[in-house]
């Protein structure tokens, strides 16, 4: 039976995390608040703990995880070499919402990497993760916890949802602050790239270590044989049990195109959910409407998106409209997840009805 466990995150009560700590000590799998999302851990140095948490997922074995630590001299065991730009990025943004990538040490099972020589690490800000992992004195190796292919999970309850009876321990620790995953920047290549947007955003690390590139697969379907170095490249992600689609233009066309639309549909006897923001939830009158947040808030948005898809699961709409958002800043990473959400599949709001 997996044990659920409520913890304070502004004062995490030692004793309960030690108890979780025994756990992944012991080859178990827990799943922690992260600021990010809540993740699904087992010890990274432990190739049959690990394999757990695939098997748990139902993941594919292709797709990498990401290690965490909690003490930057934790590095040095998994990592060949710590370049200057790492070191810059880890004093500007860790503990956070950063990933990076390294090319592996030995010590590190190919169980994490997929096979490769190259492994992602970050340290988590949360204080439930980051005593978590101090506490089980090994790194932890943590995807989301959440079944492979559905949303992320931002709440304990979503965990519960998805994991309950194939985890050892659930960690209740609130809400997760952020809300899209972390962002992932491979230091491998001869200029560094972001693989995974999030809220380290491209902006804030070209501000930091000068010129960075984006990986011209994140806003496009990837191909069939794609090796994925990151978490998120490859395969369908974040999909609620409806069809979405996203309404691209101007945003004063967009919600007149997603009025027709949700015409259209309930013609056919659908049940249709409209991905709203607080400044356009009053121009609806038809639908399941649901605010994902505020356009001069995007933070808000990121936030709330994968408890929004969740939620149009729970009213058990047929299709989403969800309206779509700018590409610059943290509105990178909520378009990166709304496309793996919808299949990339986009309606322009100047077009005919589909």
């Amino acid at each position: 039976m997996t044990k659920i466990v409520r913890i304070n995150k502004n004062d995490p009560e030692i004793e309960l995390i030690d108890f979780a700590a025994k756990v992944i000590k012991g080859g178990g799998l827990v799943a922690f608040p992260t600021e990010t999302v809540y993740g699904i851990g087992a010890n990274s140095f432990n190739e049959e703990a690990v394999k757990k948490i695939f098997i748990a997922k139902g993941r594919p074995q292709d797709n990498p995880l990401i290690v965490h630590i909690a003490e930057l001299e934790q590095i040095y065991d998994l990592v060949e070499d710590v370049p200057q730009k790492a070191k810059t990025l880890m004093k500007k943004f860790w503990p956070g919402p950063l990933t990076l990538i390294f090319k592996k040490s030995e010590k590190v099972p190919y169980v994490n990497t997929a096979g490769m020589d190259t492994v992602a690490i970050r340290m988590p800000s949360n204080p439930i993760a980051h005593l978590l992992i101090k506490r089980a004195e090994v790194p932890i190796s943590a995807p989301s916890a959440n079944v492979s292919g559905k949303p992320s999970p931002t709440d304990a309850s979503h965990v519960i949802e998805d994991l309950y009876g194939k985890v050892d321990v659930i960690i209740d620790g609130g809400k997760c602050d952020v809300g899209v995953e972390s962002t992932v920047l491979d230091l491998t290549e001869k200029v560094p790239v972001i693989l995974r947007p999030g809220a380290v955003t491209l902006e804030m690390l070209k501000e930091v270590i000068g010129n960075v590139e984006v990986d011209p697969s994140l806003l496009k379907k990837p191909k069939e044989d794609l090796k994925p170095k990151s978490p998120g490249m490859k395969y369908k992600h974040y999909s609620p049990n409806a069809e979405v689609y996203i309404v691209t233009g101007d945003l004063e066309k967009v919600v007149k195109k997603i009025q027709e639309l949700t015409e259209e549909q309930l013609k056919y006897g659908k049940k249709v959910g409209i991905m709203a923001t607080v400044q356009t939830s009053t121009q609806y009158e038809k639908g399941e409407i649901i605010v994902v947040g505020d356009r001069n808030r995007p933070e808000t948005i990121a936030k709330n998106l994968f408890a929004v898809l969740r939620q149009f699961d729970k009213k058990g709409v047929d299709v989403i409209f969800a309206e779509s958002f700018e590409y610059d800043k943290i509105g990178l990473a909520i378009m990166n997840r709304l496309e793996k959400a919808a299949g990339y599949k986009e309606i322009s709001a100047e077009g005919e009805l589909p």
